[in-house]
């Protein structure tokens, strides 16, 4: 039988031209574009000491995300870095522990949790319009909807997990360790060399401090909740509650661990890509209009709700399609356990492997004009025809974010709230420039100004 074609993988060095090597710390997605391009979707990469796989080929992705999972753990990046900062969760757990972790929560996300969950929403929502919004409005000044997409976000997860548990100078301190310690994760990850100097300038002790503080809010909320007994059904209830299979319970440090990660996950990802849909509506007037036509159409004067969800279809395709053009997770990666191979492709054991998430969501070999904000793409009769993993904003395979359906919930309460209130206009002549941090920011923010209409 003949030999199987082997692929060689091309090199890149991303430190091999000193003088390009900052724009590349500073956002390395053009340089992961170009070269994936050039040697048809798959490069090796040099992280400092070691190469790692990278491509935005959605059928290798497949592979190490789904197909044979198995074969596949966490990187020492979420397994010494993340996992310190944040704990053992759902998002960097491994192996038995995380099976056993994913099998107890999922059930909690039922469809009457996420109804329950929905009023808090709505409630927060509406409040937050009303006391932020409506004066932005009334003033006319601009601001950056970055900052006021985050602290919406954080207001409603915050609310969702906690409900009236935690007060808002705790939550304040919680969101406030998260906003530090990805800064904190980022540099460790993209300057290594650099961690001597942040334990000598009293970062990594000032960092460990405030996780402490907002370790205690959050053991305080799970003491009392535990105490009182009382219902509040938002997602602390749904963690108290949750069982596994010999009718135990999870413990404070799971619990703690588990809603930390609920909160990071929830906060991040919706905050940055409301934030972009925004901007993307405001640029694209045509599709902010027919957006505002269909929201009357289908709510009137109403408020969205749980039960009217699905007739918010079009809805649905902005968030969508603005997570095509700028995923909140724009990257993810994978360590196997045990050499692999894909179609001639061979796989390291211990060689990380890398799916550029932001590049196969902006290849045209599976979007036709990428670069164009066109929400009918993801119309039903279109979804049909997307390449599997061409599109993965929250991942794929058993690892899928399990809180999915909760952030788009959200988004869609959000812009049908938002737009039937406000026009949103984007100030012209600023650096609109993506900031890949964890998440996908925009890097100064998105100044804005807004008026109700009439």
């Amino acid at each position: 039988m003949p030999e199987k074609n082997i692929v060689e993988i091309p090199k890149v060095w991303m430190m091999k031209n000193p003088i390009k090597f900052p724009e590349i710390v500073k956002n390395p997605i053009p340089f992961f574009i170009n070269h994936l391009n050039e040697n048809d979707g798959l490069i090796q990469i040099k992280l400092v000491a070691r190469y790692a796989t990278m491509t935005d080929r959605p059928e290798l992705i497949r592979h190490f995300l789904q197909k044979n999972h198995k074969n596949y753990i966490k990187t020492t990046i979420v397994r010494d870095i993340l996992k310190e900062k944040i704990g053992n969760g759902l998002l960097t757990s491994d192996g038995d522990y995380w099976l056993q972790q994913r099998r107890a929560i999922q059930p909690g996300f039922h469809r009457k949790r996420l109804q329950s969950i929905s009023h808090i929403m709505i409630d927060v929502i509406d409040s937050y319009l009303t006391k932020r919004m409506d004066k932005l409005a009334e003033s006319g000044e601009i601001f950056d909807m970055s900052h006021e997409m985050t602290h919406l976000a954080y207001m409603v997860v915050s609310k969702s997990l906690f409900s009236g548990s935690i007060d808002d100078s705790q939550l304040d301190l919680i969101d406030k360790t998260i906003t530090e310690t990805q800064k904190l994760v980022i540099n460790e990850i993209r300057r290594p060399f650099i961690k001597p100097w942040l334990w000598l300038k009293g970062d990594l002790k000032k960092n460990k401090e405030l996780r402490e503080m907002a370790d205690q809010a959050i053991y305080e909320a799970i003491k009392e909740r535990k105490a009182t007994g009382e219902k509040h059904d938002d997602l602390l209830d749904m963690l108290l509650e949750t069982r596994y299979e010999d009718g135990s319970a999870m413990s404070d440090q799971q619990l703690r661990d588990e809603a930390l990660i609920l909160y990071v996950a929830g906060h991040e990802t919706s905050a940055n890509a409301l934030t972009w849909a925004w901007y993307l509506l405001a640029t694209h007037p045509e599709i902010e209009n027919k957006l505002l036509g269909h929201v009357k159409n289908v709510l009137g004067d109403e408020k969205p709700s749980f039960e009217r969800i699905r007739e918010l279809d079009y809805t649905l395709q902005v968030v969508e399609e603005s997570m095509r053009l700028f995923p909140p997770a724009w990257i993810t990666d994978r360590e196997p356990l045990e050499d692999d191979e894909f179609e001639g492709i061979k796989i390291k054991k211990g060689q990380d492997i890398i799916a550029f998430i932001y590049g196969v969501h902006h290849n045209p070999k599976y979007w036709a004009n990428p670069e164009e904000f066109n929400p009918d793409r993801f119309s039903i009769e279109n979804k049909k025809k997307h390449v599997p993993y061409s599109y993965m904003p929250f991942g794929g395979g058993p690892r899928l974010c399990i809180g999915n359906n909760f952030a788009l919930m959200e988004m869609q309460f959000v812009l049908a709230e938002m737009i039937r209130k406000y026009k949103v206009e984007v100030i012209p002549e600023q650096k609109i420039e993506l900031n890949p941090l964890i998440t996908l920011r925009p890097r100064y923010g998105l100044k804005v100004r807004i008026s109700k209409r009439k």
